[in-house]
C-alpha cells in the first residue's frame, strides 16, 4: 500500500501516553482526493498520511488539500511538512525515510515547537529604484557598447541587491524575529519584491501583528502586507534523505 505523507507529529497528541502500534483514523479530517487521514505511528511521531493509488493525479485542487491538512495538524501541534507531492511507495519505505532522519526530526520539532512562521510581503514601489529595476539589453556585438552596457547592468543589480538588503534589515529590527528567510524578485509590474519568512513565539503573534502599522508608516516607499500564522515551511531541515 502507497501513502501520500503531509507532515510528521509528535504521537502523544493524538495518542496521550499510549502509543500505537498501527495507523489510527484522524477525526473528521480528510486529505487528497477526500480521503480519510491517517497517523501512521513510528516512535515518538505520527506521520500523517492517507492511503494513496500510484498514478493518481494531483491537481491544483491537490495542493489546497494538501496544505488544509497541514494547517489543521498544526492547530494543535508541532508539524514537520513534507513538500507536496511526497509519496512512500509501502510502509518499509516509510518507516526507512523517518529512521534516516530520526535525529533531523527530533532536534527539528525541539527547535519548533511553540513556533509560527510569518509572511511579510514588500513591494517597492518605485522612487530612485525605477531606473535600477530597468533591465539593461546588451547589444549583439561586442565592443564598447557591449562593455559599457555590461558594467550599467552590474550597477543596476548591485543597486538592487543593496537596497533589497536594507529593507531587509530594517524589516528585521521592526518586527524582531528568531529566524528568518528572505527572497527577492522582480514581479511583472517591474517592481521589486520581497518574500519574507519570519519564525516567531506562538505568544507573540498578536505583538508581531500589532507591528504592521508601524511597519506601514515607516517603509513609505513600499506596499506591505503580512500573513499567517502558518505552519513552519521555511525552517524545515535543509537535507532530509526521503522520497518524493
Amino acid at each position: 500500500m502507497s501513502w501520500y505523507a503531509y507532515c510528521i507529529t509528535e504521537q502523544q497528541v493524538f495518542q496521550g501516553s499510549n502509543r500505537a502500534r498501527r495507523p489510527f483514523p484522524i477525526e473528521n479530517l480528510r486529505g487528497i482526493n477526500e480521503a480519510q487521514v491517517f497517523g501512521y505511528p513510528n516512535g515518538e511521531f505520527a506521520i500523517i498520511v492517507s492511503e494513496y493509488t500510484p498514478g493518481s493525479s494531483l491537481t491544483q485542487k491537490s495542493i489546497v488539500e494538501h496544505a488544509r491538512v497541514i494547517s489543521e495538524c498544526f492547530r494543535n501541534t508541532t508539524v514537520l511538512p513534507f513538500r507536496f507531492g511526497t509519496v512512500f511507495d509501502n510502509d518499509d519505505a516509510l518507516r526507512r525515510a523517518v529512521r534516516a532522519n530520526r535525529k533531523a526530526f527530533t532536534d527539528t520539532v525541539a527547535r519548533l515547537r511553540g513556533k509560527a512562521e510569518m509572511h511579510v510581503k514588500l513591494v517597492v514601489k518605485g522612487g530612485s529604484l525605477c531606473e535600477a529595476m530597468t533591465d539593461i539589453v546588451l547589444p549583439a556585438t561586442t565592443g564598447g557598447e557591449y562593455l559599457t552596457c555590461l558594467r550599467e547592468q552590474a550597477s543596476r543589480q548591485r543597486e538592487r541587491q543593496t537596497k533589497a538588503r536594507a529593507l531587509s534589515v530594517q524589516v528585521h529590527k521592526l518586527f524582531a524575529p528568531l529566524e528568518e528567510e528572505v527572497s527577492c524578485r522582480k514581479v511583472d509590474s517591474g517592481a521589486m519584491q520581497l518574500d519574507i519568512a519570519h519564525l516567531i513565539d506562538e505568544k507573540s503573534i498578536m505583538k508581531y501583528q500589532n507591528r504592521y502599522s508601524t511597519a506601514a508608516r515607516q517603509l513609505k516607499d513600499c506596499e506591505i502586507v503580512i500573513s499567517g500564522p502558518w505552519p513552519p515551511y521555511h525552517f524545515m531541515p535543509g537535507k532530509l534523505r526521503t522520497i518524493s
